[in-house]
């Protein structure tokens, strides 16, 4: 009798932890499919185009991080701040008010031209983020070892849902060895947490199966989470070391407007972009020899440089180029700025600045992100391999004044079904294009 009782009581607490597992499952499962990918959609174009020079979802940027704020803030209070944080602030909201002093009076663009329903698809992307989405390869596609984003292989994805559903069945058998072992009597005993635990852990240790099946399992993982880390050794994304001259690009090419290949001339006739030289920066600074009042730099980690600091940087540029700012003449004596390279490929990856910015027209900021944005410059993109191919599949072929390119549109334009051919329909694949 007591044999059935403690199988009856394991019985129990099996059935209650497999419904656990189950409802977990689905609703994992639900939501991912629950996911409104339309709205996602157009609250990720809005987000791209009037938040994300200012704003990441996951990090602090000019401004917060915005990820999941639909659970930090109320939706009314969200609707008034985005639409026109200036006059919620006058209204005498301290939320609003304090958010302001925080960023030490950082005024915030106001948007007065969006519905509800725009900025209400904006907040929908915040929470949700990203959708990973599956490629479907065809004769066009090359394989990039079961990844596209540099994260783990979907092979080891599929391995650890296969262990899941093991694990399932294996507590499906469990309870099927105990119905048999207690037959059809159902004795009258009082559960105890303490006592239902350990009678379950002792049955756990003299089940061969269970261990064997919670060692492989326990090893899928393992090999995920190995895997995972692996694959993401030499992805540099959000990298940024402290250079010699705490250089902005907001101010330079933001505030300034000072066009990208006026310092990186060669990024449109070399397949490097170049370092610009410190007589680039004395064409302008030779009469610049000071910031303006009240310049200011924050950095990401909230550090905030002034006038005196900023000055004592462009004395560092005098001091290299050998200028002498009280005679106005160079003295010869020059000493090199010791620039920390931030973006840095591969020896075996081919990559040719001009032939995407002249050829491509691709614009500066699609790789290295919101840069007139950025008070120091990091590192926006993965620059993996599965990002670049991603990038040839959905970039379109500008063919305006083109002859020889649009002699080849029309022949791949017929034999895909297409009206414009991607950079990966004309070769953009080819394994020799980048390594070789």
């Amino acid at each position: 009798m007591k044999s059935v009782a403690l199988h009856n009581r394991l019985t129990t607490i099996l059935l209650k932890s497999f419904t656990i597992l189950l409802f977990f499952g689905f609703s994992i499962s639900s939501f991912s499919q629950d996911v409104d990918e339309a709205k996602q959609r157009e609250g990720r174009k809005l987000f791209k185009s009037l938040c994300a020079s200012c704003h990441k979802l996951d990090k602090k940027l000019v401004g917060p991080a915005l990820g999941g704020v639909e659970e930090r803030r109320e939706n009314a209070w969200l609707l008034a701040w985005i639409r026109n944080n200036a006059e919620l602030r006058a209204s005498g909201d301290q939320d609003a008010i304090a958010i302001y002093e925080e960023y030490n009076g950082s005024n915030m663009s106001a948007f007065p031209q969006l519905t509800d329903k725009n900025i209400n698809d904006i907040l929908y992307y915040t929470t949700v983020g990203e959708i990973k989405k599956e490629v479907v390869a065809d004769s066009s596609t090359v394989a990039v070892g079961g990844s596209t984003s540099g994260g783990a292989p979907e092979w080891l994805i599929y391995i650890l849902a296969a262990a899941i559903i093991v694990a399932f069945l294996m507590i499906a058998s469990l309870l099927k060895q105990v119905n048999e072992l207690k037959g059809n009597t159902k004795p009258d005993v009082k559960s105890n947490l303490k006592r239902d635990l350990q009678e379950l852990w002792v049955g756990i240790k003299n089940n061969t199966f269970l261990k064997v099946t919670s060692t492989i399992f326990l090893l899928l993982v393992g090999a995920y989470v190995v895997f995972g880390t692996l694959f993401k050794v030499g992805v540099d994304e959000g990298y940024q070391p402290i250079q010699p001259i705490l250089f902005s690009h907001k101010i330079h090419a933001g505030a300034n407007k000072v066009d990208c290949q006026y310092c990186h001339s060669s990024a449109k006739h070399s397949k490097h972009s170049g370092i610009p030289p410190v007589n680039v920066c004395m064409n302008c600074h030779k009469n610049i020899s000071e910031v303006a009042e009240n310049t200011v730099v924050e950095l990401e980690d909230g550090t905030v440089y002034g006038k005196e600091y900023l000055d004592n940087e462009i004395a560092k540029v005098y001091k290299a180029a050998g200028w002498d700012a009280e005679n106005l003449e160079y003295t010869g004596d020059t000493k090199p700025i010791k620039w920390v390279r931030i973006h840095n490929l591969p020896d075996f990856v081919y990559f040719n600045h001009s032939q995407h910015v002249v050829a491509g027209n691709v614009a500066c900021q699609k790789c290295h992100g919101p840069v007139t944005e950025m008070e120091e410059m990091y590192q926006y993109s993965e620059l993996t391999m599965g990002w670049c191919i991603n990038c040839h599949r959905e970039t379109r072929v500008d063919l305006k004044g083109n002859e020889y390119y649009a002699k080849i549109h029309e022949q791949l334009a017929k034999k895909y079904g297409v009206e414009k051919v991607t950079a990966a329909q004309l070769g953009g694949l080819e394994c020799g294009k980048c390594h070789y």
